[in-house]
């Protein structure tokens, strides 16, 4: 099942929840990508996954829906938050969406 990425403008935040598949059967968890807004900027500031789904590639779900929404609203993206400056690295397609320094 492709997990579902839900934006929380109120939050702030894209979310996604999933069940872990540990010991406690079915326990739901949310994974988080948190951004501020300043402007025409869209800092994505955190991003979390809980460890007991982590290894699945969820992170860069919710960071790739993150640039989809900042590309579609036609906003800059500042990342504070490591993981996101990783994934830009990673994906040179979404360094358009970089905002220059100064």
């Amino acid at each position: 099942m492709k997990p579902v990425v839900v934006h929380r403008p109120e939050l702030q935040a894209f979310v996604m929840a999933a069940v872990a598949d540990s010991g406690d059967a079915g326990a739901a968890t949310r994974a988080v990508c948190a951004y501020r807004r300043q402007g025409d900027t869209l800092v994505l500031h955190h991003t979390e996954v809980p460890a007991a789904l982590q290894g699945q590639g969820l992170a860069a779900v919710l960071v790739q829906a993150a640039l989809d929404w900042a590309r579609a609203e036609r906003l800059q993206v500042r990342p504070v938050c490591s993981y996101v400056s990783a994934y830009m690295r990673l994906h040179p397609d979404t360094l358009d969406l970089l905002k220059p320094p100064g």
